[in-house]
């Protein structure tokens, strides 16, 4: 069942980089609505403005100008502490490197987040243990990063950023260190995810994964030139 009530919306975004004393704008006026339950593909070449867009979705960067609206709150109007804890509570991120703690197991690297959020010790332990049953790797929990094929670290990352039931899954080159076998894997992995209800959100200059997705959003010099939306 599809819900058509907006999750994220985008008013006239801008984001300019200072280098120097020179400007680089890097997102030009965008607008754009996110529905909740939507798989949302954000394609373009290098340089379009992706990683920019998707820094401002996930609320780790705040733009120059216009105002972002995540779930009716304006993140630009929110404190540091108020935005840290929206983010944790309502995103998962998703990373093309992972980006596990190697020092850490696999469980102790899901169990990350809930801490964060001061989730209590047994509920999170018991909700680390469903998650990794749902992604495959229920013997693996006690591995270290480097003890796991890129495949299995990517899943790993997946149920990291199912740590605390976030809305939005926000996804970054997800399958971009994989084989194709493996990302075909991944991607199953994420469309079985929005079937259950997350809201995906996926960047990537990859056109065979963005057909996974429902609505593609496509950017060129940090404007979007073409919003697509399939039915199905």
């Amino acid at each position: 069942m599809r819900q058509n009530s907006t999750i994220l919306r985008l008013q006239n975004v801008s984001k300019i980089y200072q280098m120097g004393e020179v400007e680089v704008p890097a997102l030009k006026n965008v607008t754009v609505d996110i529905n909740k339950g939507d798989f949302v593909a954000i394609i373009g070449a290098s340089g379009s403005g992706k990683s920019t867009m998707m820094n401002l979705i996930g609320c780790l960067d705040l733009p120059t100008e216009g105002n972002i609206l995540l779930k009716d709150q304006n993140i630009t109007r929110l404190s540091e502490s108020d935005l840290a804890s929206l983010r944790g509570k309502t995103i998962g991120f998703i990373f093309q490197q992972y980006n596990l703690i190697p020092s850490i197991t696999a469980f102790e690297n899901v169990l990350l987040p809930m801490e964060f959020q001061e989730i209590g010790d047994n509920e999170a332990n018991q909700r680390v243990k469903k998650i990794l049953e749902i992604v495959g790797l229920t013997d693996k929990g006690h591995h270290l990063p480097t003890q796991l094929s890129g495949g299995q670290q990517q899943r790993v990352s997946i149920a990291r950023s199912l740590a605390t039931d976030p809305e939005i899954i926000l996804a970054d080159e997800p399958t971009g260190a994989l084989d194709s076998v493996t990302g075909k894997q991944v991607m199953e992995m994420l469309t079985n995810l929005w079937k259950e209800g997350k809201t995906i959100i996926m960047v990537t200059h990859d056109l065979n994964l963005a057909k996974y997705a429902h609505t593609t959003i496509e950017l060129k010099d940090g404007q979007i030139i073409k919003i697509n939306k399939r039915l199905r």
